[in-house]
């Protein structure tokens, strides 16, 4: 039986109780700890029993016999440990000295046959087991309380147990304390509440989304939380190892699979997320030489659509006045901000809200930003950042700072030639360059905003070129437009050097920079008296161009 067989099986069998389910999953990342150890009862020994009792958990489920339905799937659901199911049944953890709360589902509110059939399997074991067993049962002993609790689940969901509810279910028989834990008898099976991970991967309208996140999902082995028995040849040796599934990519992107944070996230439907994808990925495309390029090009097409579209609930202040997505940066306002969200226009005016155990996922038809507002942004070059300088010749360069409007961050870069006749160069780096079409300029400042009494008001005179790659990786020469330009040299004058420039090849998030633009003046010994040599080079400008901005 396939993966999806399995999964409308289970569904099947659930859907009548919960109601709301969709299809389902295995594994989970952020659903806990995966723990191999020797012995059960060395890892949880019992100490939060309750007592009252002194029969154990499973004892006074087999003692009821409206429970006999949710007994025989705990009698045939094992437990998964490393991925790999073991002979332990949920049975005999609930028979140990280990420490529970139960929930039970009365006899004939949930499809026991079906879910037994799955238990046979491995994959559906493993269904079972996170999606029915783990979900009515915890760690923490709790009993009924007037004032309301949370508790967590062994799925790593969480429930609220109130004075007579359940999660909004009735309990019909409360607080049946045994030696290891607290059994409670509820009226139908809790729902299982999904993620906005699990959401984006396992409901049918949103499943192109997250087989782009499960790509990045991985076991890590934490050396730190497993128990080291020596080193045996150099190598540790471990008698207990701990492995947590996690997914890289959410590190960067968002907890959205932790269910103690709460995150909204903003999702089109196949047909957008496929639209968006196409026209994304064309700014990722690396050049041959790039290792795993294909890899890059993958993974920065899903962070591109993807990272403004995840909003951390902690950090907003007004949602109805703004959103800020993760990458969000208090230091560049400008960016990563969505305005007025629900207003007509704005990116949420269309949305639909689902409710997700840990935050609101809202789904669209189309992706509904541009490239300008993520991932095509302007890219800046400060002259004044002299680490950008890969290269100059016959001049020295100070930085020199004055606060205005006018000059971008504050700041410049004071190009002075080694002497009076010197045709100076200077190289500057620019980073993150996208397989895109760019304005590439220079902005120039006037002498007056170093000396407003008597400025030099001679323009300055100069070449400019652009050095990149091809698809191939060979580097390339663009001569801007084989001319020379000049500045208007009594205002702040943005020169274009290249017009509607496209690079062929992706340079984004790269320490090897293959992108960069020469300077050179182009002074002659007799325009020395028309042109000034020393310039004030406030930064290189590149000014996204697609076919809606043209």
């Amino acid at each position: 039986m396939n993966r999806h067989m399995i999964l409308k099986r289970i569904r099947t069998s659930l859907l009548g109780v919960c109601g709301i389910l969709a299809p389902l999953t295995w594994g989970g990342v952020g659903g806990g700890l995966l723990t191999s150890c020797s012995d059960w009862d060395d890892h949880y020994d019992g100490t939060d029993a309750t007592g009252g009792s002194n029969q154990t958990l499973w004892e006074q489920l087999e003692a009821n016999p409206q429970l006999s339905d949710f007994r025989e799937v705990l009698q045939q659901t094992k437990v998964f440990r490393m991925h790999k199911k073991t002979s332990v049944s949920y049975a005999d953890l609930l028979s140990s000295g280990q420490s529970f709360t139960v929930v039970a589902p009365l006899n004939g509110t949930f499809n026991k046959d079906s879910l037994l059939q799955l238990v046979q399997t491995n994959q559906g074991d493993s269904v079972v087991e996170k999606f029915f067993v783990k979900n009515h049962l915890s760690r923490t002993v709790t009993s009924l309380t007037p004032d309301g609790k949370p508790i967590l689940l062994l799925n790593s969901k969480y429930v609220e147990i109130g004075a007579s509810s359940i999660q909004d279910i009735a309990v019909s028989q409360a607080n049946n304390h045994a030696k290891n834990g607290v059994l409670h008898v509820i009226s139908q099976p809790l729902p299982y509440e999904y993620s906005l991970y699990e959401t984006l991967c396992d409901v049918p309208e949103f499943s192109v989304v997250g087989q782009s996140l499960r790509r990045y999902d991985e076991d890590y082995f934490d050396a730190d939380a497993s128990v080291s028995s020596g080193i045996v040849e150099g190598v540790p040796v471990y008698v207990d190892s701990v492995v947590i599934e996690r997914n890289r990519f959410l590190n960067r992107l968002g907890l959205i699979a932790a269910e103690d944070s709460t995150y909204w996230v903003v999702a089109p439907t196949e047909a957008g997320w496929k639209k968006a994808w196409q026209e994304a990925e064309q700014y990722f495309q690396y050049d041959e030489k790039m290792l795993k390029r294909d890899s890059l090009q993958h993974y920065w097409t899903t962070y591109a659509l993807l990272s403004d579209a995840v909003y951390n609930m902690t950090d907003q202040k007004s949602v109805d006045d703004s959103l800020i997505s993760v990458p969000y940066n208090r230091l560049k306002p400008e960016y990563h901000v969505f305005y007025k969200p629900f207003a007509e226009g704005g990116v949420l005016s269309q949305a639909t809200p689902v409710a997700c155990s840990n935050g609101v996922l809202y789904k669209t038809q189309e992706w509904p930003f541009t490239p300008e507002q993520t991932y095509f942004k302007e890219l800046w070059s400060e002259g004044e950042q002299t680490s950008l300088i890969t290269n100059y010749r016959a001049c020295t360069y100070n930085t020199r700072r004055l606060a205005t409007d006018s000059i971008s961050e504050g700041a410049y870069l004071d190009i002075v030639p080694e002497s009076g006749t010197s045709n100076w160069e200077v190289t500057f780096r620019v980073n993150n360059t996208l397989s895109g079409t760019y304005d590439i300029c220079a902005v120039v400042l006037p002498k007056s905003v170093a000396n407003q009494k008597d400025p030099d008001l001679k323009p300055n005179k100069f070449r400019a070129y652009v050095n990149y790659v091809d698809e191939k990786g060979a580097e390339q020469v663009f001569n801007c437009n084989n001319k020379e330009f000049t500045n208007k040299p009594e205002l702040v004058d943005t020169i274009v050097l290249a017009e509607a420039f496209h690079f062929p090849a992706c340079n984004y998030d790269q320490q090897d920079i293959k992108v960069s633009v020469r300077l050179q003046c182009s002074i002659t010994a007799r325009q020395t008296s028309q042109y000034a040599r020393e310039m004030y080079l406030d930064c290189i400008y590149l000014r996204p161009r697609t076919s809606k901005s043209e």
